[in-house]
């Protein structure tokens, strides 16, 4: 299917532009998350209760990898963003090149290093023992397909920042209904537990990853230039790295912070870990509306600030309120009252009822402020679009701060429900930070396309 590579956000009516942009990232990311709560389901139902705990267990691990990918990305995003905004063709087709270049060796790397640590991870996160051998099976071929994780997380968002967000869209169709073939003959028909789901994903990714990489670069030779694009350069990856890096480093911190959150949930046991882990799954598909609305709303922004149209950026914030705040009460109407059902999807419903009760309790705490995480999302991607990198790290660090010392401090009292109670008092603190800081108008200082022409004609370093 043709479809245009690229889409300017800084002309024609704002709200219509972000909510036909922001659709099909909603529905794309629905069809990644799809496949992942697919391969919780499937160990759930046609292995049993401990299969699910054994891949939860390795949930906090996958994240902090999945946060180093997304970290990385933002950086590219928003540099080529805010070129695409200033009509840089040559620049940002440089930059794009030099993306996916970096990308490729920053994944090969973690995936290396991660192989070779997947056993002293697990027991540093005092994986219960009658699942530590599926847990490692799971994680160590999942840390085999981290380079396609990077590249593919890279690839959409060079898309998503020229606009495109149609084309990632239909990768993650096609990707997602293959790994939920993969998992149901691997599990079912090959009879290969846990380990099946981590081949199928990985198979899955890996084909999208490279089908997606090759149609990028025969759209990109579309692209006129007026010359020839550097293929890697190093100026445009310390600008890049101006965002990504706080952004790897602060989403590091948060996974790290998970890690904490993971090992408390694992001490109270494997029933207690099944339910979150399916709690977890569905409500990891459930917040990734609102969270792709902030995505949206990240790249509007930094065309918007690339093309010297802040004021548009006012129009795009209300409207992405709008549509997070109307997914959010949705979402937290269907998982309130039906979260049952959706977690006994999981598991066996008549043996495995203290594992649904767990799951309820978390969907029933957390999805209650559903409101206030998209509308924290929505605030703080203009910050992230706009480059103010340092307030959004802050504001994100502070989050997962207060969710991690608060998940030990109500666990202690209020028993494992203290640890859900603990995620909207980080998405409080988050949306505080975000709102001062957009109210104060220093974000719109931030542009990397202005901050670089502000140096050029002072003769200062980037």
């Amino acid at each position: 299917m043709k479809e245009q590579l690229t889409n300017d956000m800084s002309v024609g009516n704002p709200a219509k532009k972000l909510f036909f942009f922001a659709v099909p990232i909603v529905l794309g990311n629905l069809f990644q998350q799809l496949y992942n709560i697919i391969d919780s389901m499937v160990v759930g139902r046609f292995v049993g209760a401990q299969a699910l705990a054994a891949v939860g267990a390795s949930t906090a691990i996958v994240f902090l990898f999945v946060a180093v990918a997304t970290g990385s990305s933002i950086g590219y995003s928003v540099v080529i963003s805010q070129l695409f905004g200033a009509k840089d063709q040559d620049r940002m087709m440089t930059a794009i090149y030099t993306a996916l270049i970096s990308t490729f060796v920053l994944g090969l790397i973690l995936m290396i290093i991660g192989v070779a640590g997947t056993g002293g991870i697990l027991v540093l996160m005092r994986t219960p023992a009658d699942i530590y051998r599926d847990a490692a099976n799971y994680l160590r071929i999942y840390m085999f397909g981290l380079v396609f994780l990077f590249m593919y997380n890279t690839l959409n968002a060079v898309y998503n920042a020229l606009g495109a967000s149609k084309i990632p869209l239909y990768f993650l169709a096609g990707s997602s209904i293959l790994n939920i073939v993969l998992d149901l003959y691997f599990v079912i028909r090959l009879q290969m537990g846990v380990t099946g789901v981590a081949w199928a994903t990985l198979i899955a990714q890996g084909l999208a990853a490279v089908i997606s990489f090759i149609n990028l670069l025969f759209r990109l030779k579309k692209i006129e230039t007026e010359k020839k694009p550097v293929l890697f350069d190093r100026k445009i990856l310390v600008q890049m790295g101006r965002i990504a890096v706080p952004s790897m480093v602060q989403q590091s911190i948060v996974s790290f912070g998970m890690v904490f959150v993971q090992s408390l949930v694992n001490s109270f046991g494997s029933v207690v870990l099944a339910g979150y882990t399916a709690a977890t799954k569905i409500d990891s598909i459930a917040i990734m509306p609102m969270v792709n609305v902030g995505n949206a709303v990240s790249t509007f922004t930094a065309q918007n600030i690339g093309a010297k149209k802040p004021e548009r950026i006012r129009e795009g914030l209300r409207a992405g309120r709008l549509m997070a705040a109307g997914i959010a009460a949705v979402i937290t109407g269907i998982l309130f009252f039906k979260g049952d059902v959706l977690v006994a999807q999981f598991v066996d419903e008549t043996s495995n009822a203290g594992v649904i009760a767990i799951g309820v309790d978390y969907l029933r705490v957390v999805s209650v402020f559903y409101a206030l995480m998209g509308l924290m999302n929505v605030v703080n991607a203009v910050l992230r679009g706009s480059g103010d990198v340092g307030v959004f790290m802050a504001g994100t660090l502070c989050n997962f701060g207060c969710r991690v010392i608060f998940a030990y401090i109500l666990a202690h009292f209020l028993g494992a429900s203290g640890i859900w109670w603990s995620i909207p008092i980080g998405w409080a603190a988050a949306f505080t930070i975000g709102t001062l800081r957009y109210r104060s108008g220093k974000w719109k200082e931030k542009g990397i396309v202005e901050r670089e022409k502000d140096c050029k004609e002072t003769g200062e370093s980037i």
